[in-house]
């Protein structure tokens, strides 16, 4: 499948890698992958996140991942599901951290098993990403996948990099009409990948 990335592909997934090491994450995520494509320039992804608004409101995308990390990684969809049966996520994060202190829930920073390998793996659903980054392109009918398959991947696969870009305006069929027009379906209303 990797042979098919495009450079700027390539080096989304190096970016997110990066990412990850700068959070000191044990693995590379979903998030990592958003947060490297944002930092691309020059691809069709970048005219994409440009047009919808998203490099300009980089800090409220810092602060909605921050608060997801901080409920455990729960959707704001989870979260809202919880409270409709008198579950409140947020009294219960305020009493864990209470305890244990700011971030208690978040996720990611036990074992280092990356240290023995030399490399930080990839978390299921960044496996998903790029695996769904191949259906999207196929499904485009191109012979490659590049950083658009990527972004129209992330805005796919349910959970909280996807609720967080749909919060921000990014969907996945306002990035496709950002991508290819207006007319990007074709009328046929194409069914996304995941």
């Amino acid at each position: 499948m990797f042979e098919r990335f495009t450079r700027g592909a390539r080096a989304t997934v190096k970016g997110a890698v990066a990412q990850a090491e700068r959070a000191e994450a044990d693995a590379v995520t979903e998030e990592h992958l958003l947060l490297a494509l944002l930092e691309q320039e020059g691809g069709r992804a970048s005219f994409a996140v440009t047009a919808l608004g998203l490099h300009d409101r980089r800090a409220s995308l810092d602060a909605a991942f921050a608060e997801a990390r901080r409920r455990g990684g729960l959707t704001r969809a989870d979260t809202d599901a919880l409270a409709d049966i008198g579950i409140d996520i947020g009294a219960i994060v305020s009493r864990v951290e209470g305890t244990h202190g700011e971030g208690a829930l978040a996720a990611g920073r036990a074992g280092r098993r990356w240290w023995r390998s030399g490399h930080r793996p990839f978390t299921p659903g960044a496996k998903t990403v790029l695996e769904n980054s191949l259906r999207v392109a196929l499904g485009r009918g191109d012979r490659f996948i590049g950083e658009e398959h990527l972004l129209l991947a992330l805005t796919a696969k349910p959970g909280v990099v996807a609720d967080v870009l749909a919060e921000h305006g990014a969907t996945y069929a306002s990035v496709l009409r950002a991508l290819y027009g207006p007319d990007a379906d074709g009328g046929q209303g194409h069914a996304k990948a995941g």
